[in-house]
């Protein structure tokens, strides 16, 4: 099985900085990608950014060139560098983990970003 912890949620104003981790344990394969997605209320959950464990990314249009997602693969680590926030990222974020066609979520950590 796998576990997946996000850290580094909080509260921020608009034009602000947080970077959120996600810690994976478990039976982690060597190929795998991991990502962030986002649920706002009364919205469907949204892929934020992912990055692959051979190191390709990719990122929703809405944060191109304001969020980072980076990996510590020898540490089982993902990151999101959030940079320029706005109140429209407001949402529980959560730490995604597939492998082996099997989707793993973590307990999600609330981003809230006031005007």
């Amino acid at each position: 099985q796998v576990q997946l912890v996000e850290s580094g949620g909080g509260l921020v104003q608009a034009g602000g900085s947080l970077r959120l981790s996600c810690a994976a344990s478990g039976d982690i394969f060597r190929s795998n990608v991991m990502g962030w997605y986002r649920q706002a209320p009364g919205k469907q959950r949204e892929l934020v950014a992912r990055r692959g464990s051979g190191g390709w990314a990719d990122y929703a249009n809405s944060v191109k060139g304001r969020f980072t997602v980076s990996r510590d693969n020898a540490k089982n680590m993902m990151y999101l560098q959030m940079n320029s926030l706005k109140p429209e990222n407001t949402a529980v974020y959560y730490c995604n983990l597939y492998q082996g066609a099997v989707d793993y979520w973590g307990q999600g950590t609330q981003v809230t970003v006031s005007s």
